[in-house]
C-alpha cells in the first residue's frame, strides 16, 4: 500500500485509518461502472443512487478515494465552472442568468448533502476576496473583469468591489489596491470531503474497489489486472489522469498544481491577518494563486505548476526547494510577517485542462459512455454539477442542468475539441508559462519602466488569449 498519508496536508489530517478496500478480484455485471473514486465519481454514483435506488453500481479505483485532485486540491468550493463568462455569453439575458445562478447555488447545494448525510469537512461559506495586492495594475484588470461581468447581467450581489479599507475589515495585505468579493464559494478540507462521500455511497449499495487500475475501457466493459466488468454505462471519471485511459488524453492533459501549508498561526497573527469567516484568497496574478486560513488555522497556499512533455503525469509530489521558495515568496508578499514562517507540508497535483479551457460534460447514449472534466483548477464544485448532471443524462432527464452550454448531450468522444500533438502542446505551454513569469517579475518590480510593464502585459495577455 502506498504512503497515502503523505499525499497532502489534507489526507495527513484524516482520523480514520487509511486502509484500502478490497480489490476488483471477480467479474462484474453492472448498471454503471465508474472508473474513479474521486468527487465526479463519487458524485455520479451519489446523484444516481438517490434517483434510482436499484441501479448496481460499482466504482474501480486505481489507488483510494482521494488520490488524485480530490484529496489534494486548495479546498475551495466554488459555484463558478471555468470559462462560465465565455461559455454563456451568447445566451439570451434571461437564459445566461438563470446559468449563472445555476453555477452560484453549487455551494449550497454540497451543504445540503453535507447535513444530509452527516459529513463534516469544515465546512464554511465565507466567500472568495480576489484581491489586487502585489501591483497596481492588478486593480485595472480586475476592475475591467467585474465590468464585463455586470455587462453580462451580474450585480453588486454576485461581485462587489471593495476599497482597500473595506478590504481591510476582511484580509490584511501589505498593499491593498482593493478587490473583488463573490460570496458564490465556500472553503473545505478536501480529504474529509472525499472519504465521507465515499462512505455515503457505500452506505447507499455502491460498491468501491481499490488498488484496482483499469488497463483497458471500451463501451459496455472495463478491465483491471484480476477481473472485467460489463456495464451498460461506463463512466471514466479520470480528470487529470486522462492519459492513462486512451483515447481521453488527447482531449485532456495534465498539469500540475503545488501547495504548501504553514504551521499553524497563532491568534495574535490572525488577528494581523485576518479571514475570520473561513473566506478564500487569491492575488490577481497570471501565476493563479489561492489560499484559505484551515480550521486548525494553518495557511495554505497554492499557485501554478507545470506540465510535462507529451502529457506525462508527475508522480513525485516533493517539491524541490525553488517550487516551495516561490510559493513562501508569493504569500510573502502579501504578508510580510510570514517570510519566515514554517512550512509543515508541501504537495502537489495533476488536474485535467481541455483545450481551449473548455469544460464538458457528456453523454453518449449510443455507445454508453457519459463523463465530465476539464475542470481546469476548479473541480472541487465543478465535479458537483458535473455529477448531478451525469446522473441527469444517463437516467434520461430534462432537467436545467442538462440544458446549459457545457453539455453535449449527443455525439461520442469526437465531439470534444482534441490538443494539438507534441512538441506543439509543450512548446506553447512552456512560451506562455515564461511570458507570464516575464510579466510579473516586470510589474512586481515598482523600478520598471512604465513602456516595459505595459509591454509585458500585452505579451502575457496575447498568449493567454491564443490558447482560447
Amino acid at each position: 500500500m502506498p504512503a497515502w498519508r503523505t499525499i497532502s496536508l489534507w489526507m495527513d489530517q484524516l482520523e480514520e485509518p487509511l486502509r484500502a478496500r478490497p480489490s476488483l478480484e471477480k467479474d462484474l455485471d453492472v448498471d454503471v461502472a465508474i472508473i474513479g473514486a474521486g468527487y465526479t465519481g463519487l458524485w455520479t454514483a451519489y446523484y444516481l443512487k438517490r434517483l434510482a435506488p436499484d441501479l448496481k453500481i460499482a466504482i474501480i479505483e486505481a489507488q483510494t478515494a482521494g488520490f488524485g485532485a480530490s484529496g489534494r486540491n486548495g479546498g475551495w468550493l466554488m459555484g463558478n465552472l471555468l470559462g462560465e463568462d465565455r461559455l454563456l455569453a451568447d445566451l439570451p439575458a434571461e437564459q445566461r442568468r438563470a446559468s449563472f445562478d445555476l453555477l452560484h447555488r453549487i455551494p449550497d447545494e454540497v451543504e445540503v448533502v453535507l447535513e444530509r448525510e452527516g459529513i463534516d469537512c469544515d465546512f464554511r461559506k465565507g466567500g472568495v476576496l480576489y484581491c489586487a495586492a502585489r501591483y497596481p495594475e492588478q486593480e485595472s484588470s480586475l476592475r475591467r473583469y467585474l465590468d464585463s461581468l455586470y455587462r453580462q447581467g451580474l450585480n453588486e450581489a454576485d461581485y462587489c468591489w471593495l476599497s482597500p479599507e473595506q478590504l481591510a475589515q476582511q484580509i490584511r495585505v501589505a498593499k491593498p489596491y482593493g478587490a473583488i468579493f463573490a460570496p458564490h464559494c465556500a472553503t473545505i478540507q478536501p480529504a474529509k470531503l472525499v472519504s465521507g462521500l465515499a462512505r455515503a455511497v457505500e452506505r447507499m449499495g455502491v460498491s468501491i474497489y481499490e488498488n484496482s487500475p483499469v488497463s483497458h475501457w471500451q463501451s459496455g466493459r472495463l478491465r483491471t489486472a484480476k477481473a472485467s466488468v460489463r456495464s451498460r454505462w461506463i463512466v471514466p471519471a479520470v480528470e487529470g489522469y486522462a492519459v492513462t485511459l486512451a483515447p481521453l488524453g488527447r482531449y485532456q492533459l495534465p498539469v500540475q498544481s503545488l501547495l504548501v501549508a504553514t504551521e499553524p498561526l497563532s491568534a495574535s497573527t490572525w488577528d494581523e491577518i485576518g479571514l475570520s469567516r473561513g473566506q478564500a484568497f487569491s492575488e490577481s496574478s497570471r501565476q493563479v494563486t489561492y489560499g484559505q486560513r484551515t480550521a486548525d488555522n494553518r495557511l495554505v497556499f497554492g499557485a501554478r505548476g507545470g506540465y510535462q512533455f507529451a502529457g506525462k503525469l508527475r508522480h513525485d509530489f516533493d517539491l524541490t526547494r525553488n517550487e516551495v521558495e516561490l510559493r513562501r515568496y508569493l504569500f510573502g508578499e502579501l504578508f510580510p510577517q510570514l517570510k519566515s514562517v514554517n512550512i509543515t507540508h508541501s504537495w502537489g497535483g495533476n488536474l485535467g485542462m481541455s483545450r481551449r479551457f473548455k469544460p464538458h460534460m457528456l453523454c453518449d447514449q449510443r455507445s454508453g459512455i457519459a463523463l465530465s472534466g476539464g475542470y481546469g483548477g476548479e473541480g472541487v464544485g465543478a465535479s458537483h454539477l458535473g455529477g448531478r448532471t451525469l446522473a441527469d443524462l444517463i437516467l434520461g432527464r430534462d432537467t436545467e442542468r442538462v440544458r446549459q452550454p457545457w453539455v453535449i448531450a449527443q455525439g461520442g468522444l469526437d465531439a470534444l475539441k482534441a490538443w494539438e500533438p507534441e512538441p506543439l502542446r509543450w512548446l506553447g505551454y512552456n512560451a506562455i508559462i515564461r511570458s507570464f513569469i516575464h510579466e510579473d517579475q516586470a510589474l512586481a518590480d515598482p523600478t520598471s519602466a512604465p513602456w516595459r510593464r505595459k509591454l509585458a502585459s500585452q505579451v502575457a495577455g496575447f498568449m493567454e488569449g491564443f490558447m482560447r
